[in-house]
């Protein structure tokens, strides 16, 4: 009965110890706010906050020029949301295989990667607008993030450093399909890290490119005229989209890097692949902003991951399944 009982409490222990559920439980919110976006952009919806810091709604502000400006905010949102949703599949599998595996690079990779993203809302001092809901969700989720790693730290094996982020699961050859599409996946999410960065500087700086307002049919001077609040709002949305992306590529790339091939890694990454890629290019069509040289650069991301994907799928799932690889 002792023995039992002992058991017991050495099972409870290591439950109260283990972090991994709050970062998971991070992840399921990232995810589940990532759907909320969709939701508004479907039905043209602004939140309360925006309502107020514009003095207008939704309806009223798409009364001007064809509605195309509420449209090009649904299409960052959306964007946006297709990256939160990528994000937290990437932190569900990081929590339930390498963490769980005490495997130190996966909990340094979920360092570097919050602070990326949770960093990305300070970019509101770029443009000025300070989304009270966006930090209120920000500084919920933080110390839930922050306790799990805390919780966890003590689990992971050595090495325990930060370098253990540059040791790549894989070595470095060229003689199989299976490296050339693991290096396809690497380029895409490097792209991808990159353009995040990109769109995020521009959402902080000057906000937009030359496709967004021929898009809109307005100079960034016309949309101060109808609402001087309107291009920090815009900024806000731009800046936080790109942080997302930015984000999500350098997770995607490091779990690639570090990774250990599994039916479970890759079946991840078209999860995230069909939540990125599947929003910030579908949306496009759906409110009409169909430039080529903006679409570029995302038909060229899904095209090379992709053909990475055909390329390593023998390799990572053609194995038996082992219960440690299965999505849960």
């Amino acid at each position: 009965m002792t023995a039992t009982t002992d058991d017991n409490r050495g099972l409870l222990q290591a439950i109260i110890q283990d972090g991994r559920p709050l970062i998971s439980l991070t992840a399921i919110l990232l995810i589940l706010f990532g759907l909320f976006a969709f939701f508004l952009a479907a039905t043209k919806h602004f939140l309360p906050h925006d309502v107020a810091y514009l003095g207008m709604t939704s309806e009223e502000l798409c009364t001007i020029n064809e509605c195309r400006i509420v449209h090009f905010m649904i299409h960052d949102r959306v964007s946006f949301g297709g990256a939160l949703v990528g994000i937290g599949f990437l932190y569900l599998w990081l929590v339930e295989f390498p963490l769980r595996q005490r495997q130190a690079w996966a909990w340094w990779l979920l360092i570097v990667s919050g602070a990326m993203g949770f960093g990305s809302f300070l970019l509101y001092l770029g443009y000025g607008y300070l989304d009270t809901w966006h930090g209120v969700a920000t500084l919920g989720l933080l110390p839930c993030f922050a306790l799990g790693l805390f919780k966890t730290y003590s689990t992971i094996e050595p090495p325990a450093g930060i370098s253990s982020l540059a040791r790549s699961s894989e070595p470095i050859r060229w003689d199989s399909p299976f490296v050339l599409g693991r290096l396809l996946l690497l380029v895409t999410a490097f792209c991808l890290a990159v353009g995040g960065l990109i769109i995020a500087s521009v959402g902080a700086t000057t906000v937009f490119v030359p496709q967004d307002l021929q898009f809109m049919g307005l100079s960034a001077d016309d949309l101060r005229a109808i609402n001087t609040r309107l291009v920090p709002l815009i900024a806000h949305d731009r800046a936080g989209f790109g942080g997302g992306v930015c984000c999500c590529g350098a997770t995607m790339f490091f779990c690639i890097w570090c990774g250990k091939p599994s039916r479970g890694l890759w079946q991840t990454l078209l999860l995230t692949g069909i939540a990125g890629f599947g929003t910030a290019i579908g949306v496009h069509p759906v409110v009409g902003y169909n430039s080529f040289s903006h679409l570029a650069p995302a038909f060229s991301g899904v095209v090379m991951f992709t053909i990475g994907l055909l390329m390593t799928y023998r390799r990572m799932c053609g194995q038996p399944i082992e219960r440690s690889e299965l999505i849960p």
